[in-house]
C-alpha cells in the first residue's frame, strides 16, 4: 500500500505549533483505511494541530477483546501541536467519537471504527487518571512500535531510555506474526 500523505505544513505555522506527539491510529470496523485517513486529514485541518508524518498501515490480528473481531489496520502518526496534552488527547476522543466509537460502555479492547491512542508527547512522563505518558503498553505491541518505528525509529521513551527502533528490536518474534503489509 503506498504511503498515506497529506498537505505540507508551512514553516510559519510550525513555529505556532511547538509540541511534538506521536499518536497510534487503528480501526477493524468499516472501511477501515478510509477511516484513518479521514482522521488524519481531519486532525491535519485543526489550527492547533499538524500532521507531519505518518507511517505506513499494517493489518494485525487482534489483542484481547471478544472472540471474532476483524483484523485491524493499525499505523502511527507524528503530530506538531500548540494543545496540552489533556487538550490533545481530548481532541483525539472527540475524532474518534465522530467516526463513530463509544467508549461509555468501558468495553476494553472491543471492536471499532477509529482507535486513537496518545502514545508520547514531547518528552513528558505522566500518570494521570485517564492519561498516561508515554502510553502504557507500547513497547509490548508490535502493531504499535513496528509503525513507530518506520517514523521515529531514534525517538528516546523518555522512561525506559530505548530508542523505539531498539524496543521494536527487542520484542519477541511471536509477536511480529500477525502484523503484515495489507
Amino acid at each position: 500500500m503506498p504511503p498515506f500523505v497529506l498537505d505540507p505544513v508551512p514553516a510559519s505555522r510550525l513555529t505556532q505549533l511547538p509540541h511534538r506527539a506521536f499518536i497510534g491510529i487503528g480501526a477493524n470496523l468499516g472501511s477501515r483505511q478510509r477511516n484513518m485517513e479521514k482522521a488524519l486529514r481531519y486532525l491535519h485541518t485543526l489550527p492547533q494541530i499538524a500532521v507531519l508524518r505518518v507511517s505506513q498501515f499494517l493489518e494485525t490480528e487482534p489483542v484481547g477483546g471478544p472472540p471474532g473481531q476483524g483484523k485491524y489496520f493499525n499505523g502511527a502518526a507524528e503530530l506538531s501541536t500548540a494543545l496540552s496534552p489533556h487538550l490533545l488527547l481530548q481532541q483525539m476522543l472527540d475524532v474518534e467519537h465522530q467516526f463513530g466509537r463509544d467508549r461509555s460502555s468501558g468495553a476494553r479492547n472491543a471492536p471499532r471504527t477509529l482507535d486513537l491512542d496518545l502514545l508520547l508527547y514531547d518528552d513528558k512522563i505522566l500518570h494521570e487518571p485517564g492519561l498516561e505518558l508515554p502510553h502504557q503498553r507500547m513497547h509490548e505491541r508490535a502493531f504499535v512500535l513496528l509503525p513507530l518505528a518506520e517514523i521515529a525509529g531514534e525517538t528516546l521513551h523518555p522512561v525506559l531510555k530505548k530508542t523505539i527502533a531498539q524496543l521494536a528490536r527487542e520484542l519477541p518474534a511471536s509477536t511480529f506474526a500477525d502484523a503484515q503489509d495489507p
